[in-house]
């Protein structure tokens, strides 16, 4: 009971902290510990299990391969390998760093896949990494995974738009965009993206039903 107690403080903690500062990817991280309730898991868990592509990866807990991104640069510009590294450059980020979390179970499958993936996502979706991308995406995982940590992400995101009404369409817009997009597209869990680095990425969009009237330009 305990436990539990402190986890909602951290989590309220967490969000009045991100209702300030959308842009605190420490604070993220930080809240998605807070909410890591495999309960509150469970009903993502029982959805997916229900999906082909999703359902399989629960099974065989497929992870993120070590990435060379000198290689992917070097793949042909549209191909999903190149926007990829176009977009990790382009942030500073070098995947490799991001850290493995440990996947024992389908909630720690689902968490650590989430995560080693974000960035993928935001290739595919098209969403940008400012403070309206943000929101967009995590609209698109909403509407495919109906988690908690979108949920209080998005929450913290329009209450801090109060503060910031210039940027109020923009945001709103990208949660529109995100939630249209993430209902009509295919699973994006458990998909293995380094199997289609070195194909275009419109192809894999419209595959994965991305729709390009949706999704931004890469």
């Amino acid at each position: 009971m305990a436990s539990a107690l402190v986890r909602r403080i951290q989590a309220l903690r967490c969000f009045v902290v991100l209702a300030r500062d959308p842009r605190r990817l420490d604070v993220v991280f930080s809240l998605r510990e807070s909410l890591d309730d495999p309960s509150a898991l469970e009903p993502v868990l029982t959805r997916l299990r229900a999906l082909p592509v999703p359902s399989a990866a629960l099974r065989t807990r497929p992870r993120m391969p070590r990435i060379d991104l000198a290689t992917l640069r070097a793949m042909p510009v549209g191909s999903v390998g190149h926007a990829y590294a176009s977009f990790m450059d382009g942030q500073g980020l070098d995947p490799n760093a991001i850290p493995k979390l440990e996947a024992t179970d389908d909630a720690g499958y689902l968490t650590a896949h989430l995560y080693e993936t974000h960035d993928v996502w935001h290739v595919i979706t098209g969403f940008a990494p400012d403070v309206a991308g943000e929101l967009g995406l995590q609209a698109f995982y909403l509407a495919q995974l109906e988690g908690p940590l979108p949920v209080a992400i998005l929450a913290a995101g329009l209450l801090n738009t109060l503060g910031t009404l210039g940027e109020a369409r923009a945001r709103m817009d990208a949660i529109v965009r995100g939630w249209e997009l993430g209902n009509r597209a295919r699973p994006l869990f458990g998909v293995r993206w380094g199997d289609l680095f070195a194909r275009p990425l419109v192809e894999v969009r419209r595959e994965l039903g991305v729709e390009p009237a949706l999704a931004a330009a890469a």
